[in-house]
């Protein structure tokens, strides 16, 4: 259960009928068993006992075309042996015994806190399956609603977990689904299905978030889109294998929900033994999925261990070096990247034992002797000495079997009792939950750490579990993996609490809630091509806020793709995440890095806006033309971007809309430098220092004339309120 700080008053639960409420959402809760939900969406207002019961009553169904006599309205946890012949909640058996449960609720508590948010806590137990359940429901402040449960075993033998999925019900009006699929350099692409009878079953069993996760599974109004539409998002906080899905039948009108998804085995409960869901969240959108967006943004900044200090522009020397460390040429580099403005500087994979390339080396956390003799104090404090943080690139899950520490501990990989796993890039998982192995990779990372000046991990996690077995017997791993991966970023965070840490997994394969919450940002992706990136940024913006989204710039041709773009192309899209450069700049001219220093020198004005701001995208009607921007808390300023994304059948360009402005105020607005040079292209009459005033209503309805632009072409709009 979530620590609750002085300012938090818990009550027993008195009423079967809860009503909570919080930023613009209402949750109406039956308590007569397991909660079931009456209400998740828009707020009802204040709310009496007799009108929470005249809105239960008005929303019975008639008893008819149920599996059961009488009617089936499934609680977050829903259950057989309530009728509900849907996707069970609980899942599981001793020995084919005990597979159903019929819960029995408890006395729940709730705690109210002095920022608006509850937290129910409601124990139910099923003496004849021997099953105890604690389930905690919370609104947060912001509008979230999240739920866990923790399941023990009371009865006298081993109960094994199959699944415990929690969910949320929708109105029948979500008329469509939204999730993302994707694949590595591709990731977070939005799929859009109809919600129809049936279950959309999204499964993820790659040991890690995935590349082709759900992400975040909304289901909305037909009119759904940025800025129109209502949306329900669904969000399953779990690093390892999950599932989400969103399920209607003829007698219900539909749900989302999540959890973790098991193997066979996974995990076996004994006598007093326990399991934990990962969190699950749910977020509203009345005004489409910018509102859903914001609800998860203003939560996550909310959090104590949030970042507060201004996010540095990092250089990566990855697409810069690669392999070829050298300290004279990392020197040129960090010299070049402290001209135009990096804060942080970063040396990837090859500075450890024998990694020469990806085929060794890994598991042999020692600085490689052969490549740095003087160890890597001269380049760290070269690097200080600029002004700039030193990081480091680590993988400490991995291992290659061409290693020291491979052939030391051939059992320390993740395997079954009679083979391997097949190889991915030529290496294996390190079978954290085994102690000895935890420990030593502890060690390690603790004493580089503890040694040298370093502000800043990229963690990276380069292949998925496949046949992830665990000890001598090989059972399943992945459970266990992923709560050791979660045990050693804590333990580390508290021995080194000023390091931060990236989370990188062959880009961005582990972006979800709960890494996020021992980690400080998420590398978005492997591809750093621009035009790919105009589609992976937004998407990720859906959940986590953009100066948790590492976005760089990379060089003029992109190592993805081969595509080539202008560097204000490049620079106006990685502007809107937590900046950075991927670039070998001592190749690049003196006007290249002019520019970028321009660029750099921007970010750095504006970050405060786009690092606390609202993030907004306008549903343009010209297919070729994207607006996105960040707008003030207090509406006062805002940034967009104006992208051509491909050549336009309109000839002018139209008007686009520049969403989330106070609709009653003024702004001036006008073209922002460095991206206001209107190139292979026509500016509209209006583009100028003096630009345009107009209320927030007219900017929103109406719009500007776009610039026609070529295809690849980025430009910037600042707009401030007048008066």
């Amino acid at each position: 259960m979530p620590q609750r700080p002085d300012d938090e008053t818990t009550t027993p639960v008195t009423s079967d009928l809860l009503h909570l409420r919080a930023s613009g959402v209402s949750l109406v809760l039956d308590l007569t068993g397991l909660p079931r939900v009456l209400h998740w969406g828009a707020d009802l207002g204040p709310l009496d006992d007799a009108a929470l019961a005249d809105l239960r009553l008005a929303g019975r169904p008639a008893h008819m075309g149920f599996p059961v006599d009488g009617e089936v309205v499934p609680s977050v946890l829903p259950a057989q042996a309530d009728g509900w012949l849907g996707t069970p909640g609980l899942t599981g058996s001793r020995g084919g015994r005990a597979w159903s449960a019929a819960l029995v609720r408890g006395a729940p508590t709730l705690t109210r806190s002095a920022d608006g948010g509850a937290v129910l806590v409601v124990p139910a137990t099923d003496a004849a399956a021997g099953l105890a359940l604690e389930l905690v429901l919370e609104l947060t402040p912001q509008g979230l609603v999240r739920q866990r449960a923790t399941l023990t075993n009371t009865g006298d033998d081993v109960y094994e977990l199959a699944g415990l999925l929690l969910t949320l019900p929708v109105p029948a009006r979500a008329a469509t689904i939204l999730d993302l699929g994707g694949h590595w350099a591709r990731e977070r692409s939005p799929l859009r299905t109809a919600f129809t009878h049936g279950t959309r079953l999204r499964e993820n069993r790659r040991g890690r978030t995935g590349h082709d996760t759900p992400y975040v599974l909304v289901a909305g109004t037909e009119d759904l889109a940025h800025r129109r539409g209502e949306a329900w998002g669904w969000h399953v906080a779990w690093s390892g294998n999950h599932r989400s899905i969103a399920e209607r039948h003829h007698y219900h009108p539909g749900l989302l929900g999540g959890g973790e998804l098991l193997e066979p085995g996974e995990v076996r409960l004994g006598t007093g033994e326990s399991y934990t869901s990962p969190w699950v969240y749910g977020s509203y959108g009345a005004h489409g999925l910018d509102a859903l967006a914001d609800r998860f943004h203003a939560w996550m900044r909310a959090r104590p261990q949030h970042p507060r200090t201004p996010r540095p522009v990092t250089l990566n020397t990855w697409e810069a070096v690669y392999f070829q460390h050298d300290l004279g040429r990392l020197v040129e580099l960090a010299d070049t990247a402290a001209e135009v403005g990096a804060e942080r500087f970063v040396l990837d994979d090859g500075w450890f034992g024998s990694r020469r390339d990806d085929s060794s080396g890994l598991g042999d956390w020692f600085v490689s002797e052969e490549v740095w003799p003087d160890g890597l104090h001269p380049l760290i404090e070269h690097v200080t000495g600029l002004g700039m943080q030193f990081g480091l690139w680590v993988e400490p899950e991995m291992v290659n079997p061409d290693s020291d520490l491979a052939r030391a501990h051939p059992d320390w990989m993740l395997r079954l009792p009679d083979r391997l796993p097949r190889p991915a890039r030529q290496q294996q998982v390190l079978d954290l939950a085994r102690p000895e192995a935890y420990a030593h990779i502890l060690g390690r990372l603790d004493a580089l750490l503890t040694e040298h000046d370093i502000a800043y991990l990229k963690w990276d996690h380069n292949r998925d579990l496949v046949d992830a077995g665990h000890g001598p017997d090989g059972v399943p791993g992945v459970h266990g993996q992923t709560l050791a991966v979660y045990r050693l970023l804590d333990e580390l965070r508290a021995r080194h609490p000023r390091v931060e840490i990236e989370s990188c997994s062959s880009g961005g394969a582990r972006v979800d809630l709960e890494i996020l919450q021992r980690t400080d940002r998420v590398w978005a992706s492997d591809c750093i091509d621009a035009l790919e990136r105009r589609s992976i940024q937004p998407w990720t913006n859906l959940l986590i806020p953009l100066e948790l989204i590492g976005a760089h710039i990379g060089s003029g041709t992109a190592h993805s793709t081969g595509r080539s773009a202008t560097l204000g192309f490049r620079a106006g899209t990685a502007l809107f995440g937590h900046l950075g450069i991927e670039w070998d700049l001592r190749e690049a001219d003196d006007v290249e890095r002019a520019e970028l220093a321009a660029w750099v020198g921007l970010y750095k004005d504006v970050r405060g806006l786009l690092h606390t701001g609202v993030s907004v995208h306008a549903d343009v009607a010209d297919p070729a033309y994207e607006v996105n921007g960040v707008v003030a808390q207090d509406r006062g300023d805002a940034l967009f971007a104006i992208a051509a994304v491909a050549s336009s059948a309109q000839l002018p360009a139209g008007a686009v809309p520049l969403p989330g402005l106070d609709p009653d105020a003024t702004y001036h607005v006008r073209p922002q430098a460095p991206g206001d040079v209107v190139t292979h292209g026509r500016a509209a009459p209006w583009w100028g220092p003096d630009g345009v005033r107009a209320t927030g209503r007219v900017l929103a309805q109406v719009g500007v004339r776009a610039p026609q632009l070529s295809p690849e072409r980025l430009v910037l709009l600042r707009a401030t309120r007048v008066g």
